[in-house]
């Protein structure tokens, strides 16, 4: 204890500068230490961060190669999509124009049809018309013959004696209609 007071009587020493043999040691030591990691530590560092650089470069590179190939890929979509929507819009105006050519195939068939029910009808009216004027010649003669019968007092049956005043008594019926249509006119 006698050797701690010793040194504490002394001459008061600043506690922010060490002694000159303490930094003497300090600084060799630190020169050995600094020396040792440049020689050892440092290249280690400068190859690590050489390597992340690198590393890091090549990442970019990459990148701009990847951006690039997307940009492309991007672009072969926008042209098939383009080529896909004119397509769609070919075939839309190409189902437009069959739809048209059909309806018109559809409006000619049944155009054809109409008429031939048309003609169809009015040939069947004229048969029609043809016979039922017939079987009227035919019922008006017979009437007709029986009435010329019973005013003349004699029977009428011979057959073309009865054909020719029928169709005198038909053919008269017909000016007389002819003759009241034109003068209603």
């Amino acid at each position: 204890m006698n050797v701690l007071v010793h040194l504490a009587a002394e001459e008061p020493q600043s506690p922010l500068v060490p002694p000159i043999p303490e930094l003497v040691i300090g600084l060799i030591a630190f020169a050995i230490v600094f020396g040792f990691l440049a020689k050892k530590l440092l290249p280690n560092i400068n190859k690590v961060l050489e390597e992340r650089r690198e590393a890091i470069e090549g990442g970019i590179e990459k990148a701009e190669a990847a951006q690039t190939e997307a940009q492309d890929v991007l672009e072969q979509y926008k042209a098939q999509l383009a080529e896909a929507r004119h397509e769609a819009a070919r075939l839309r105006q190409e189902a437009q124009e069959q739809g048209a050519a059909l309806i018109a195939e559809m409006r000619a068939e049944g155009q054809r049809q109409r008429e031939e029910i048309v003609a169809a009808g009015h040939a069947q009216i004229e048969a029609d018309r043809k016979q039922a004027a017939s079987a009227l010649r035919q019922d008006v003669g017979k009437l007709a013959t029986d009435l010329a019968g019973k005013l003349v007092g004699e029977s009428l049956e011979d057959h073309a004696r009865q054909s020719r005043v029928i169709d005198r008594f038909l053919d008269e019926l017909e000016s007389k209609a002819a003759t009241k249509a034109e003068a209603g006119r």
